[in-house]
């Protein structure tokens, strides 16, 4: 296998979905893309701390002093592996968050997009959401108030329909943190080709949340704005 076919096996494989994770484009060169990319795989299979840079080499079709070229530890990895994955995370529930106008279609769209994300790069996200300690301490630092910008974008939509009176939420922040860890363990338990797809399940967890808020739950067959979803 040369060096081409590892890039696409690797990246087409890291979340078992066939399609190329395009949360990497922004990685350059090629190779250091290519070993974040067997990172991932490496750390979602064995864990951080029982993965060897020449795993990742080997799996990247690299010699282990390849890695160092890109990468001066394997910490590093771990960490723009975290930053890209909260950085997407962040954005995902922004859009999602500013592409409607009533507090239940902009939270039912966030969780949707985030759950969504959370099953379709699962492999992806596991890294990304449960291998925070093995991050230094500045790389931990940094990737915390990623995860707390994530929170307060949450925490707006909530304020928002409280405001309104669309939601009966005593704790907005409680209620947060709740709904984050909802859509985040999707990825603990998600697998490709079960019953459900990502879709499907983005759908059900907007509902529920709905439903947690106190806002009512859009009828089934359809979504929080009212359109339906057709066959």
């Amino acid at each position: 296998m040369d060096a081409a076919d590892t890039e696409n096996t690797t990246e087409n494989a890291a979340d078992g979905t066939g399609e190329p994770d395009d949360s990497w484009g922004e990685v350059a060169p090629d190779a250091a893309r290519r070993l974040l990319l067997a990172a991932v795989e490496a750390f979602a299979e064995r864990g951080f701390h029982a993965t060897t840079t020449r795993d990742i080499a080997s799996r990247a079709g690299m010699s282990p002093a390849a890695l160092y070229i890109h990468y001066r530890t394997k910490e590093e990895l771990l960490y723009q592996i975290s930053r890209v994955g909260h950085e997407r995370s962040v954005r995902i529930l922004t859009e999602a968050g500013n592409s409607a106008v009533t507090p239940a279609d902009r939270l039912a769209a966030a969780v949707r997009a985030f759950v969504r994300w959370h099953a379709e790069r699962h492999t992806t996200a596991r890294v990304v959401q449960y291998e925070l300690n093995a991050l230094a301490e500045e790389h931990y630092a940094e990737i915390v108030a990623l995860r707390r910008r994530s929170e307060e974008i949450l925490r707006g939509i909530l304020q928002d329909g409280v405001a309104a009176g669309d939601f009966t939420v005593p704790d907005v922040r409680g209620t947060a943190l709740a709904v984050l860890s909802l859509c985040i363990d999707v990825a603990r338990w998600f697998r490709s080709g079960g019953t459900r797809t990502p879709e499907e399940i983005g759908e059900l967890y907007a509902g529920l949340v709905l439903r947690m808020v106190g806002a009512p739950a859009f009828p089934a067959g359809e979504t929080a704005g009212g359109e339906g979803r057709g066959a």
